[in-house]
């Protein structure tokens, strides 16, 4: 099994560049975004049902999936992302079941990054005009987590976030502001609760 990566058209290109930009762009009603959604989604179900033990099947779906990943990673089943291209992880990446990334803006995962079970990453959001909301309108702003973090089972990170190096976010914690590098933040908004010695 060696799948390839899935092929942008030049109509998609377009919409993508917007999408990329943090600029308005549609997000419901360009087919060309929908064709790739969908073979990106029928691949995490393929990913999603393959056995535990089938390793090799699974690091080269997961390849041909992500933007660019580490030598060594593992990422447990279930896993949901929208485009996959957008997902860049580093080596020793490790992420529990559940993890869903909304990846219409990069995110990028550094070295010795962990993740709970249960943990979202979301890169789309909404106008609050409703017009423009109603016409499936979207922007994304990029999602960035340093090396060596930690991010307990439930973690929610919001578009726009950067998290430092050598952080810890506790579990159920909704990161709506970027985090400096070696603290333990925790709560609904996250906050900092102290430096990491």
């Amino acid at each position: 099994m060696n799948p390839q990566k899935i092929e942008i058209s030049a109509e998609a290109r377009a919409e993508i560049d917007k999408m990329m930009s943090g600029d308005l762009y549609d997000a419901t009603r360009n087919q060309a975004l929908l064709d790739i959604l969908n073979a990106v989604h029928d691949r995490c179900y393929d990913y999603n049902h393959l056995r535990p033990t089938q390793v090799a099947e699974r690091t080269a779906l997961m390849r041909s999936l992500l933007g660019a990943t580490g030598e060594h990673f593992k990422i447990i089943s279930p896993f949901l992302c929208d485009y996959g291209f957008n997902i860049e992880i580093g080596e020793n990446f490790f992420a529990n079941a559940g993890m869903v990334i909304l990846d219409e803006a990069k995110v990028t995962f550094g070295d010795n990054v962990f993740i709970g079970p249960n943990c979202s990453f979301y890169t789309a959001g909404h106008p609050l005009d409703v017009e423009q909301r109603n016409a499936g309108l979207e922007y994304s702003l990029p999602i960035k987590v340093g090396n060596n973090v930690w991010l307990g089972g439930g973690v929610t990170v919001v578009p726009g976030v950067t998290i430092g190096d050598d952080c810890t976010i506790a579990a159920g914690s909704v990161v709506t502001r970027d985090i400096p590098a070696g603290t333990l933040a925790a709560g609904n908004p996250a906050r900092i609760i102290r430096k990491i010695k």
